[in-house]
Order: structure tokens, then C-alpha cells, then sequence
């Protein structure tokens, strides 16, 4: 049975708005049940403060929903859109968005679950610093969700730019490669932002005298942890814009799309590694402030150690784009 362009097309949009949402909504529902999970526990420590806590665990929860409405509405935008359909790379683009934004929600979900969770057990803990426990919750749940938005716009690009001057060889491995680099990379960068963020607010809980530099290690950890992410959306940009010379060669398009799974696995790690490292660095401030200049000395030599392999998998995706 012959397949025409349009059918494909229809087809590879139906898949890629089925895996955005799908993929999307694993990280979002598991940071939100941690949350509720911890709240439960703070409640039951502290059963006078069962509204407070009850209120902060809802405000942390959707603050985790919202990597999984963005998945939402890409995954709304590809239904019903209405994308030319007379150009096989839109299909390619289409299914490269979904995956983008599916796995790129992933992270980011579970990671905004980690401080919502923690500042309920500090609030059953320290009623007096609740307010300063929510504003810390606010602004560590607050990047955790930058690698979604990275995601999102890489979906978003992929979606409405145009292909029609673009050969279909080896393009269309190029726009399926950018949406894994970034969608992967976001996976680690999210996941580790949370383990800092989520150190932060127990930190704050123990020693409310801490909190500006809980709060100065934990933006400076998460702000290294999300360079992974940086790195995926860099490839996938170079994948989008760049153009390639028209080639059906099965090994021209596999180097491009090589290039965008290597960036994005390659993130993952790096991601989680340095949020591990700002989670020890946070946590040990908060017990002993007047080292925190020493404590995240060791954190950021840490996190340029464990970044390096994430340096590693880029050199060998930019070798794969324009070397090999």
C-alpha cells in the first residue's frame, strides 16, 4: 500500500503530540505526589499547622504542573495547528518536537517536587519562617523549570519554522537530533536543580538565620547544574539552522542525528551529578554558615569536575555536525 506525503505527516504530528504529553506528564505527577507525600508527613508532626502546610503543598504542586502544560500545549499546537503537509521534514519536525518536549518535561517535573516537599516538612518544623520557606520554594521550583522552557522553545521552533528550501536528506535526522539534545539534556538539569533546591528549604527549616546564604549557594549550584541543558539547546540550534548539502546517504543523515543523541544523553549525567553536589553544598551551609564560602568553593570544583563529561559529549557532537 503506497503511503502518501500527507498521511505521513498527519501521522508523525499524531505520534509527536501523543509522546509530549505521554512523556510529559511522568515528571510532573511524580514531583507532585513527593510533595503531597512529604506534606502528609509534616501534618502528621505538626497537625496544628495542617492549613499552612496543606496551602504550600497546592502552591508546590502547580508549580510542578507546569512542565506538563507546557508538554500540554505543544501537544494541543500539533492537533490541531494545521502544518503544511505537502513536506516530509515537517513530519520530521513534528515527531522532533514531541520528543523535545516530552522528555524535556521529565526532569523538570520531578525536580520541582523536591522543594515543594521540603518546605511542608519545614514549615511542620519552623512555623515562624513560613513565609521565607515559600519564597525559597518559589524561586528553586522557579529554574528547575528552565530546561522545560528550553524544551518548550525548541519544540515550539521546530513546529513553526520553515523547511521548504531544505533537502529532505539528511534534514530531517538533523531536526529529529535537535529535539533529542535539548529534550534529553533538560531530563539531568531539572532532576539535579531540584536536589539543591529541595536541600535549600531544608536548610532554611534548620537555621532561619541562613537563609541568605542557603539561598546564595543553592542559585549558584542550580545555576551550574543547568549548563548541561545549555549545551543540548546549543546543538539542537546548530541542527536547526545550519544547512546541510542535499545527501540520502544513510551515514550523513546518522551523524546528525548521532550528534543530537550524544549531546543529549551526554547531558543527563552531568545534570544530576552537579545538582548532587549543590544539594551537599546547601545542606552543609545551613549547619555551618561561616564555611560557606570553603563549602561552595568545594561545590563548584565538584560540579566543573562532573561537567566535564558533558564538555565531552559536545566536542563529539560538534565533530559528528561538521566534521565527520
Amino acid at each position: 500500500m503506497d503511503i502518501d506525503t500527507q498521511i505521513l505527516v498527519k501521522s508523525a504530528a499524531f505520534v509527536g503530540a501523543g509522546l509530549a504529553m505521554g512523556l510529559g506528564a511522568v515528571g510532573a505527577a511524580i514531583g507532585e505526589g513527593y510533595t503531597a507525600a512529604e506534606a502528609n508527613g509534616a501534618v502528621s508532626r505538626n497537625p496544628e499547622l495542617s492549613g499552612d502546610i496543606f496551602k504550600n503543598m497546592l502552591v508546590g504542586q502547580a508549580v510542578a504542573e507546569s512542565a506538563s502544560i507546557f508538554a500540554l500545549v505543544v501537544a494541543i499546537l500539533m492537533l490541531f495547528l494545521g502544518v503544511p503537509l505537502n513536506n516530509l521534514l515537517n513530519g520530521a519536525a513534528l515527531l522532533g518536537a514531541g520528543l523535545c518536549m516530552g522528555f524535556g518535561a521529565v526532569g523538570s517535573g520531578i525536580g520541582s517536587g523536591f522543594p515543594g516537599g521540603q518546605a511542608c516538612v519545614g514549615i511542620a518544623r519552623q512555623p515562624a519562617v513560613t513565609p521565607r520557606l515559600t519564597t525559597n520554594m518559589l524561586i528553586g521550583s522557579a529554574v528547575c523549570q528552565t530546561p522545560a522552557i528550553f524544551s518548550m522553545v525548541v519544540a515550539l521552533m521546530l513546529i513553526f519554522m520553515g523547511f521548504d528550501k531544505a533537502p529532505l536528506g539528511p534534514t530531517w535526522a538533523a531536526l529529529v537530533g535537535a529535539g533529542f539534545s535539548t529534550g534529553l539534556a533538560a531530563i539531568g538539569s531539572g532532576y539535579g536543580g531540584g536536589l539543591a533546591a529541595g536541600a535549600s528549604c531544608e536548610g532554611i527549616s534548620r537555621q532561619p538565620e541562613s537563609v541568605g546564604n542557603v539561598t546564595t549557594v543553592m542559585l549558584v549550584g542550580q545555576a551550574v547544574a543547568q549548563t548541561p541543558s545549555i549545551f543540548g539547546l546549543l546543538v539542537s540550534f546548530i541542527l536547526l539552522f545550519k544547512r546541510f548539502p542535499e545527501s540520502y546517504e544513510l551515514q550523513s543523515a546518522m551523524a546528525l542525528l548521532g550528534a543530537g543523541l550524544c549531546m543529549g544523553f551526554g547531558g543527563i549525567g552531568p545534570g544530576v551529578g552537579n545538582g548532587m553536589a549543590a544539594e551537599g553544598a546547601v545542606k552543609w551551609v545551613a549547619r555551618n554558615v561561616k564555611r560557606s564560602g570553603e563549602l561552595m568553593r568545594i561545590m563548584l570544583v565538584g560540579q566543573a569536575v562532573s561537567q566535564s563529561t558533558a564538555i565531552y559529549a559536545m566536542v563529539v557532537a560538534l565533530v559528528l555536525i561538521f566534521v565527520v
